[in-house]
């Protein structure tokens, strides 16, 4: 969702990044690498980012987990939580997408030990990162013909994961953005999903 991330800063949104690993162990990085190129990205997309801490490969649902994250939440106190989609082969994807549901419900909580104070983030939307090969079904889909260059640029950072010019992921990603693009007749666009109930105050923005 790096174009929608784009285009809610430019928007004049305040957008934070919250990283639940360092995504270490990999075939080809290290810890200092993706730090280096994760705040490089940030800086492509124009928002800061938080490194919660999590172990990577091994990200399990738990109370301390929910807490940690719940924490973070009372700190930058967000109106909209962006998490996975939930259906995943990625074990690490679906706990994430498990503790973010959770820790938006403890955030809110009084008379607990999380520090800070309690904040009620209004909806939960998911993005499709998914290692299944499956077809999305989206609630609605944002229009990022004007950000897919940033988007690219941002992607571009990650070279140690294979995301240089030589990577097919880059160019797959491209793909399955003006796949949904044309969905709603623009170049490039990103699929998202909500269970709840979108609220809209008209019809001028539609597309």
């Amino acid at each position: 969702m790096g174009g929608t991330i784009v285009k809610l800063a430019q928007q004049g949104h305040r957008v934070h990044l919250i990283d639940m690993t360092n995504g270490e162990p990999t075939p080809n990085g290290s810890v200092e690498i993706r730090a280096r190129e994760a705040a490089e990205a940030a800086k492509v997309l124009g928002v800061e980012r938080t490194l919660l801490g999590l172990k990577n490969r091994e990200v399990t649902h738990n109370l301390e987990s929910r807490h940690n994250l719940a924490a973070l939440y009372r700190v930058h106190r967000p109106n909209v939580i962006f998490l996975p989609y939930p259906i995943d082969a990625h074990p690490d994807h679906v706990a994430v997408t498990r503790i973010g549901e959770d820790a938006r419900f403890d955030a809110k909580l009084t008379k607990s030990e999380i520090p800070g104070e309690p904040w009620n983030p209004k909806r939960i939307i998911y993005y499709f990162c998914t290692h299944l090969r499956m077809n999305f079904v989206p609630t609605f889909c944002i229009d990022i013909s004007d950000q897919i260059d940033q988007k690219m640029k941002a992607i571009a950072c990650y070279a140690s994961q294979g995301m240089g010019p030589e990577g097919w992921i880059p160019q797959a990603v491209k793909t399955m953005d003006a796949y949904f693009g044309g969905r709603i007749d623009s170049k490039f666009a990103e699929p998202f999903f909500t269970h709840e109930v979108l609220g809209l105050g008209g019809l001028d923005q539609l597309i």
